[in-house]
């Protein structure tokens, strides 16, 4: 195996425990019980695991069912949208749509997500499918009360737009903010909060840590998106639950504050965020 695939090793635990408001187990190469295990042991005792597609949202939901320490979010990717209406036209979209929306209605699902625009990897071609799905599921994130995870790649504008047009959910988490110092405070007046996820740590990353010194410490939460995005100086290994203390670590710096007081500040805004 080599170096830069080995996991990273476990940080210092946190005093104050928090949650990862956003990863894939199901994309990492453990258990389930392991991935709680080896989180809970660095104070990450919260789990939100988030699916993309149809398959993974049923996983996510039955996992958040048969674990307590694990809630869902469940949604087609942006990705994911237009793929489907190419392959099976609006029909076949409609279709996974509704049952992404019968998923969201089970109580171990705490949110609509991840849905949004992608501008990095959809052309236009694909753009129309993606809006008219993030439009549905920001209804049935209303409809149903849960929050909406946001997927903002290269789309902020137009992302934006398409809240202003649907209105946004009372309880809103854009995940892995990548907008800037100007779109952390857009966010900060509509109440929307912001989840900053390891790539926050990336030397390239000033705009990213621009925008978090902008961003209020009431609206913050922190994230793996794992396995991606882990967190230097680990960059480049499998990123997973308990590597969130490293990037907590990291956000506390950034922001001037004590980890223990951020620690506090993202423990209850994620259960504020999703309702638990």
């Amino acid at each position: 195996m080599e170096k830069s695939a080995q996991p990273a090793p476990p940080p210092v635990p946190l005093n104050v425990p928090v949650a990862d408001s956003h990863t894939h187990i199901d994309m990492q190469d453990a258990t389930v019980a392991q991935t709680v295990a080896a989180a809970a042991a660095v104070g990450v005792t919260t789990l939100v695991q988030v699916g993309c597609d149809l398959e993974r949202s049923r996983w996510s939901a039955q996992v958040a069912a048969e674990h307590d320490a694990v809630w869902a979010a469940v949604a087609l990717h942006p990705n994911e949208a237009p793929r489907l209406e190419r392959e099976g036209g609006r029909k076949a979209l409609d279709a996974a749509l509704e049952e992404i929306a019968e998923l969201a209605a089970r109580p171990e699902v705490l949110a609509v997500g991840e849905s949004g625009l992608d501008h990095f990897r959809t052309g236009e071609e694909g753009r129309e499918a993606q809006r008219y799905s993030f439009r549905r599921h920001i209804e049935t994130a209303k409809r149903l009360g849960k929050a909406l995870v946001i997927h903002d790649r290269d789309a902020h504008e137009d992302v934006l737009r398409v809240l202003e047009e649907e209105g946004a959910p009372e309880r809103t988490v854009f995940h892995c903010f990548s907008g800037d110092a100007g779109m952390a405070r857009v966010c900060a007046a509509n109440g929307w909060f912001m989840s900053f996820a390891g790539n926050v740590t990336f030397k390239n990353a000033r705009p990213l840590r621009e925008a978090l010194a902008a961003a209020p410490p009431e609206l913050l939460l922190v994230e793996t998106d794992a396995p991606f995005l882990t967190p230097a100086p680990y960059r480049g290994r499998p990123n997973a639950p308990y590597m969130i203390p490293y990037t907590l670590r990291a956000m506390a710096e950034v922001k001037g504050l004590d980890e223990d007081v951020l620690a506090e500040h993202v423990a209850a805004n994620t259960a504020r965020a999703f309702g638990y």
